[in-house]
C-alpha cells in the first residue's frame, strides 16, 4: 500500500477529469472519464458510479484498475494503481456522498468505489525532456486550447 501525499491530494481537488482503465471480461480495456476522484484518506482513492456501468460490471469481476489524472495545461499528473472495493451503503458511502453533495454533485449516485492505492508514479510530457518550463508549456497548451 502507498501513502496519498497532500500534493497528490491537492492535485485531485484542483483537477475536475481523471480517466479509470479497467479490463472487461473479455481481456479488452475499457476507459472511462470520471469527474469525481478525491483522495478520501491517506491510502485510498474515492470516486462515484454516475454513469459507468462497464466501468462497474468490470470491476465487479476484476478489481484491478488504473487512475490518470493530468493537468491538460501543465501536461504533468499521476498514474495511480490499485484495487476496487465497490460499496452502495454504510458510514464511509454516506461520508463520501455527503462530501460530493456539498461540493455541488447533484447526478444520481449508484455506488462508490474505494480504491486501495498499490502505487504512485508521475507522469509528465516530453516537453520537459527537452528543457521546456511549466510556464512555456502551460502558454504553448492555452495558445492552442483558445486558437490562437
Amino acid at each position: 500500500m502507498t501513502e496519498i501525499s497532500d500534493s497528490l491530494k491537492k492535485f485531485l481537488d484542483e483537477q475536475k477529469l481523471g480517466y479509470v482503465a479497467t479490463v472487461s471480461p473479455d481481456g479488452t480495456p475499457n476507459l472511462s472519464p470520471k469527474g469525481t476522484i478525491i483522495a478520501w484518506d491517506k491510502t485510498t482513492i474515492a470516486f462515484a458510479d454516475i454513469r459507468s456501468p462497464n466501468t462497474m460490471k468490470n470491476l465487479e469481476s476484476n478489481p484491478n484498475l488504473e487512475i490518470n489524472v493530468i493537468d491538460p495545461l501543465l501536461r504533468k499528473g499521476f498514474r495511480i494503481k490499485g484495487t476496487a472495493s465497490i460499496i452502495k451503503d454504510g458510514q464511509n458511502y454516506d461520508g463520501i456522498l455527503n462530501h460530493y453533495r456539498e461540493r455541488g454533485v447533484k447526478s444520481p449516485i449508484g455506488a462508490i468505489v474505494l480504491v486501495t492505492v498499490k502505487s504512485i508514479s508521475e507522469v509528465t510530457s516530453p516537453l520537459y525532456d527537452l528543457g521546456f518550463t511549466e510556464e512555456q508549456i502551460k502558454e504553448k497548451w492555452k495558445k492552442h486550447l483558445l486558437g490562437l
